[in-house]
């Protein structure tokens, strides 16, 4: 212990000069590291996008995860909150105070499902159709915006390639849990 104090009283200009924050230029920080990831590069990606989502929606007052529960309701009238949830990820809690924030600004109907008397049938009002056709047509329009240095099969391509990081095919998922069917022996995989 004495040892470790007697190094923490050491004379200030005794310890290794930092740089300060601000004298370092941003473009020497090395990042490349990081861009080798791919949850980096979609995180950056997304926060990109979702700057400019919230700018542009700002006028509708949604948000990323009130615009995505919107737009499937939209998609899918009579859809109830289990599918909802299954759906986007998202937990039931969560989504029970998003509804009823939706529902009490006029944009969500809830009645009764046709076919399951335990279950609500979610839908929008006529008002939230409306405003769903005006802020889907700005979301598509500010990502294209956002990704202009993409060409559309670019853009296209991110998004197949980014939706099987996680809604990956079956086969994909049984292979990742080690439940993939054995693979047949070929010549050309085996036989060198």
């Amino acid at each position: 212990m004495a040892r470790a104090s007697a190094k923490h009283r050491q004379a200030p200009d005794a310890l290794p000069s930092t740089p300060e924050p601000d004298a370092v230029a941003s473009d020497a920080i090395d990042t490349s590291f990081l861009e080798t990831l791919i949850g980096y590069n979609a995180r950056r990606a997304a926060l990109t996008i979702i700057g400019t989502f919230m700018e542009r929606m700002a006028v509708y007052g949604v948000r990323p995860v009130d615009f995505s529960v919107l737009s499937v309701i939209a998609h899918n009238p009579g859809i109830t909150s289990r599918q909802l949830c299954a759906s986007l990820g998202l937990l039931p809690p969560n989504l029970v105070i998003i509804l009823n924030q939706l529902e009490q600004r006029e944009l969500l109907v809830r009645q009764p499902h046709p076919h399951d008397g335990r279950a609500i049938a979610l839908s929008l009002s006529t008002q939230g159709q409306a405003m769903m056709a005006e802020a889907e047509a700005t979301a598509y329009q500010l990502e294209i915006d956002a990704t202009s240095a993409l060409t559309d099969a670019q853009r296209v391509t991110l998004k197949r390639l980014l939706k099987l990081v996680y809604a990956p095919p079956e086969q994909a998922t049984r292979k990742r849990r080690g439940t993939a069917p054995p693979r047949a022996r070929t010549p050309e995989a085996t036989d060198v």
